[in-house]
């Protein structure tokens, strides 16, 4: 058996700025962040997640993205001291979120200070995001990355992939499908349909036309900041689709509290199982408890596991 620990939009604290890094999208961001967002996602809800990962020792972590807020350098190496105290890259993949790109920041001065966790097998980091699709073997297991990262005007956080990065990884997933892996794609705009025009991924039709014919065990994404389960058409079923909470969501917050995700992966009657612990922050805050169960199996639909 294979755990991987799933967790996204940490959505960092954010250091005040001076008056011409502000000068450009990053303002609205900036105010929303102070006058709300600092109120729902705090530093303790997070602190609690990240120690009952560490409990729980899952073989790998995934964390899909959103781990700063306007995207000012200082974020970026605050978010890289912050990545260094919690798992080594070999442990722990990123994929970028949109308010990792909010705006054009220099690769050495951003990202690239986390390119080792975004590094694809065989690299010691990812030159930049034309590196994605990345692809990561963990045992039984391989991660595909995608970025769906690009810089927005102001009041958009729209998702964008390219033809180019699905041609990738339909490649990818039949050759690691052909190998006999668990293929897990990991992604942070949700490739739904019905989402929000000022959120969305742009070209989740083409997406979900590449599933359809290569198929993958699981997609898992964040950007909503909920728990949440739909299904898009895989060639030999139902492919589930797992959001999950803000990891630094407030108890109090319209989120509700803090998650993470656990799942179980094993070989299963010539398939994959994947037994997914929806885990929540607990009253304390010094970690984390149950809260909900669900099985996939490759091939069938979802039950839910009281």
């Amino acid at each position: 058996m294979f755990t991987l620990a799933h967790l996204s939009d940490p959505h960092l604290p954010m250091p005040r700025a001076p008056l011409g890094q502000l000068l450009n999208k990053r303002a609205t961001g900036y105010y929303n962040w102070w006058r709300h967002r600092v109120h729902v996602h705090v530093p303790e809800a997070l602190a609690g997640i990240v120690a009952d990962i560490k409990a729980r020792a899952p073989d790998h972590i995934a964390l899909t993205g959103d781990l700063v807020n306007v995207a000012l350098p200082q974020e970026f190496r605050r978010a890289a001291d912050w990545l260094a105290g919690f798992e080594p890259p070999d442990r722990l993949t990123i994929v970028p979120g949109n308010h990792d790109v909010y705006v054009s920041v220099p690769w050495d001065e951003s990202l690239g200070l986390w390119g080792a966790y975004m590094a694809g097998d065989g690299e010691s980091s990812a030159p930049g995001l034309d590196a994605f699709p990345i692809v990561r073997r963990r045992g039984p297991v391989v991660l595909i990355g995608l970025s769906t990262g690009v810089p927005k005007p102001p009041f958009f956080a729209t998702g964008d992939l390219g033809s180019s990065q699905i041609a990738r990884a339909e490649r990818l997933l039949a050759e690691t499908g052909r190998e006999g892996l668990c293929r897990i794609v990991l992604i942070h705009h949700p490739p739904l349909f019905g989402q929000s025009r000022f959120k969305r991924l742009t070209d989740t039709a083409a997406f979900q036309a590449m599933i359809r014919r290569v198929g993958c065990e699981a997609v898992l994404h964040g950007h909503n900041h909920l728990s949440e389960i739909a299904r898009i058409a895989g060639p030999t079923g139902p492919v589930p689709v797992l959001g999950v909470t803000s990891a630094s969501a407030a108890p109090d917050s319209k989120y509700g509290r803090a998650r993470y995700h656990l799942i179980r992966i094993d070989r299963h009657e010539g398939g994959w199982r994947l037994d997914v612990e929806l885990r929540a922050l607990s009253a304390d805050g010094r970690g984390c408890e149950p809260d909900g169960k669900l099985v996939f199996q490759s091939g069938a639909h979802a039950s839910t596991v009281n």
